[in-house]
């Protein structure tokens, strides 16, 4: 299926808002909007649209960062949705493809895309798309920056 790319509008809040939540994270496009704020400042960071027929269907969050270890950076897809209705025809493949050529563009000399164990579908669509699922070498650790300390 072939859909247009391009950059996500802040026109998009109302279908982005819908997006966000199917993938488990429920929002507003109240808070939508606050978030294009930043979004759409960060000239580090990409929101890539699928459109088809002028309706939004899927988006890409690209994040780039300077790597120290090596010369380059790295490319941090860090959310990736498709519409329902569009999965499994390519749409999720042309995103991948976009924010990895933008990635490319940007600098970087690698890509990461993390995923929750339980999405076994996601997973095995990053796998076909030739990422290695490389937790078994490294950990990821996370910690909460909101958080009130009880000192």
């Amino acid at each position: 299926m072939a859909v247009k790319i391009r950059p996500i509008r802040r026109q998009d809040a109302p279908r982005l808002t819908d997006l966000i939540g199917s993938l488990g994270y429920p929002t507003t496009e109240t808070v939508v909007h606050e978030r294009l704020d930043y979004w759409l400042d960060d000239h580090s960071s990409w929101l890539i649209a699928a459109e088809d027929d002028g309706d939004l269907v899927g988006v890409a969050a690209l994040s780039v960062m300077p790597l120290l270890e090596v010369t380059g950076k790295l490319g941090r897809l860090l959310a990736l949705v498709v519409h329902e209705r569009y999965r499994g025809r390519g749409v999720g493949q042309s995103l991948v493809r976009a924010a990895e050529e933008q990635a490319r563009a940007a600098g970087c000399v690698k890509m990461e895309i993390t995923s929750s164990r339980y999405r076994t579908r996601t997973q095995a669509f990053y796998r076909q798309l030739g990422y290695d699922d490389i937790c078994t070498a490294s950990a990821r650790f996370m910690k909460s920056l909101t958080a009130v300390s009880s000192g």
